[in-house]
């Protein structure tokens, strides 16, 4: 009897090794290794890698096909929101909406928040099967003389509210922005940061980090990794959140310090303290009035100046 005993345990821990392993086989599968989609080696002329670890992702770095294998398990919902208010709606709207429609994640499910400061009709064009609209009307006395300060917030409330039960990703996205080529899943990550068309190509003592001390913006000479660019920002909600909440504590402070700083000053603090897990090249935001320099293979969102549409 004992005997007997002995060999079902031997037996059901046998079941239960076995079983382990397949589950972790199959854990294995369904994990997304940065090797399996990411080769820094095929752009030796840039930056693919920083110090940190994390990827930057230039044209040739990528396999879009091993990435695509993997989010179409996952069903995931990318959110992008966009902020128009007066002249930024009449100019530059129109042409976002269009090309993002066309560029930004085809093939998944998207739900574009429009936000506008006024009754808004979406411009005619073809909608994808999976895309949605959601246009929220903001009061424009709530937008003051700070565009940056009441975005950040406003977009802060619409997370807190909604979009983090809604997206598993998001972005935010300047309005004068219009996509050329595919803005697709080699861009999710849970913080993503866009590296400056400008400041990329320059020294790191060059650039125009907040240097006043006393600023919740101020980063010391000698110290920073790369700038930023203010355009586009993303990854899960709860890491944009965070972004919007440091962002307005830093307003907070520096003007009970009767300081005030840039948008993108503070955006370049929270990077530095909070690194990025992935870093989004020029390409992704291309200023088009630049030269084109050898490095930009492929431009996948221009950056258009005020007034230039």
């Amino acid at each position: 009897m004992k005997a007997k005993k002995r060999l079902l345990m031997l037996l059901f821990c046998l079941f239960l090794l076995l079983t382990a392993k397949v589950l972790f086989r199959n854990l294995q599968e369904d994990e997304l290794r940065l090797s399996d989609w990411f080769n820094p080696r095929m752009r030796v002329d840039v930056i693919t890698t920083t110090d940190w670890l994390a990827p930057v992702i230039w044209e040739g770095t990528f396999d879009r096909e091993a990435l695509e294998k993997y989010y179409r398990k996952q069903n995931i919902t990318v959110g992008l929101v966009v902020f128009a208010v007066g002249s930024l709606t009449d100019q530059y709207l129109d042409p976002f909406l269009r090309s993002a429609s066309k560029f930004f994640m085809p093939g998944y499910k998207v739900i574009f928040y429009v936000m506008v400061d006024r009754f808004l009709q979406l411009p005619e064009m073809d909608y994808g099967p999976q895309q949605s609209f959601q246009i929220h009307l903001i009061g424009e006395e709530r937008w003051w003389n700070d565009f940056d300060l009441m975005r950040m917030k406003l977009l802060g409330e619409h997370i807190q509210d909604h979009i983090r039960y809604e997206v598993d990703f998001l972005f935010s996205m300047s309005a004068n922005l219009v996509f050329q080529s595919e803005f697709g899943v080699e861009t999710l990550s849970m913080s993503v940061a866009q590296l400056h068309a400008w400041w990329y190509f320059r020294k790191t003592e060059d650039l125009p980090y907040e240097r006043r001390p006393a600023s919740a913006a101020y980063i010391p000479f000698g110290l920073g990794d790369f700038y930023y660019a203010g355009t586009i920002v993303g990854g899960v909600p709860l890491k944009v959140l965070d972004l919007t909440q440091e962002y307005m504590k830093g307003i907070v402070l520096d003007a009970k310090n009767g300081l005030n700083s840039t948008y993108e000053k503070y955006l370049n603090k929270y990077f530095f303290l909070n690194k990025p897990t992935k870093l989004l090249s020029p390409e992704y935001s291309w200023d088009p009035t630049f030269h084109t320099l050898r490095q930009v293979r492929s431009m996948k969102i221009a950056q258009h100046p005020i007034d230039s549409l």
